[in-house]
């Protein structure tokens, strides 16, 4: 008990030190804090999760340019543009995420939110009677969801992590730890309020892994979505509200201070 009270404490006092307004600068977050708009807030931090590959600058970078190729108004650019208006686009590359993929998700949130109010909606298809598999179904079903369009092109698919491929879905879980979670640190939105931050799966990349395998907190050998189950598993033992919080954590002990490695 007394390394769970010293691991639980750690983690308190990081989470204190990084979530809060000056953590956000310097981090994909960033991006969708240059809008107000909840539909622009959805769609930024959409791009800037899936994006969020390599250092956090490029990222920041890529996606400024991302979001002014669309006028940064990116819900208005998606409902109304015109064909002439995804020329730009065309150039817009990060890795290996490039224009074949852009404009893939163009077409999925102009065909989603000239239905729906809230991208939200999109994430409740895996919704049943049984909490403890929620997010995993659900994003399963965002996936197959995202996907369903006949001119989804296959190449996509793989910049849209699934547990059906076994993956720890890094990306989209950060995205919604954004959206979801509710507090007055000023880091996280809390937009959403049908998903639970109770609901939330710990973004497991590899910073964060190193670290919570250090404190003890996972014993899976790989990193895939057990691993990041289990890991959230580990701290709803210090917060069952709240788990998620932790990632600042994790991830300021990683990549801050180098902790584990």
């Amino acid at each position: 008990m007394k390394h769970f009270e010293e691991v639980k404490s750690l983690l308190d006092e990081k989470y204190d030190l990084y979530n809060r307004p000056d953590f956000i600068a310097d981090d994909p977050v960033s991006i969708p804090h240059l809008f107000t708009k909840k539909q622009d807030i959805e769609i930024s931090a959409f791009f800037a999760s899936i994006l969020a590959w390599g250092q956090r600058k490029t990222i920041i970078n890529k996606c400024k340019e991302l979001m002014a190729m669309m006028g940064n108004s990116p819900h208005e650019f998606i409902l109304n543009h015109s064909e002439n208006d995804l020329k730009d686009l065309m150039h817009f590359k990060h890795r290996t995420f490039n224009d074949i993929d852009t404009l893939y998700f163009i077409h999925f949130f102009k065909e989603f939110y000239q239905e729906h109010d809230s991208l939200e909606e999109a994430f409740l298809l895996g919704k049943s009677s049984d909490d403890s598999e929620f997010m995993k179904q659900s994003l399963i079903a965002f996936h197959h969801f995202f996907f369903a369009s006949e001119l989804a092109p296959q190449r996509t698919r793989k910049h849209i992590a699934t547990p059906e491929r076994k993956s720890a879905c890094k990306r989209i879980n950060m995205f919604l730890r954004w959206m979801v979670r509710q507090d007055d640190r000023g880091v996280d939105f809390g937009i959403w309020h049908k998903i639970k931050p109770a609901d939330l799966i710990c973004p497991c990349d590899l910073h964060v892994d190193r670290v919570a395998r250090k404190l003890g907190l996972i014993q899976r050998k790989q990193t895939d979505w057990q691993t990041a189950e289990e890991l959230t598993q580990a701290l709803r033992k210090m917060d069952a509200n709240d788990p998620v919080k932790y990632d600042f954590a994790l991830f300021g002990l990683g990549i801050m201070e180098g902790y584990g490695r």
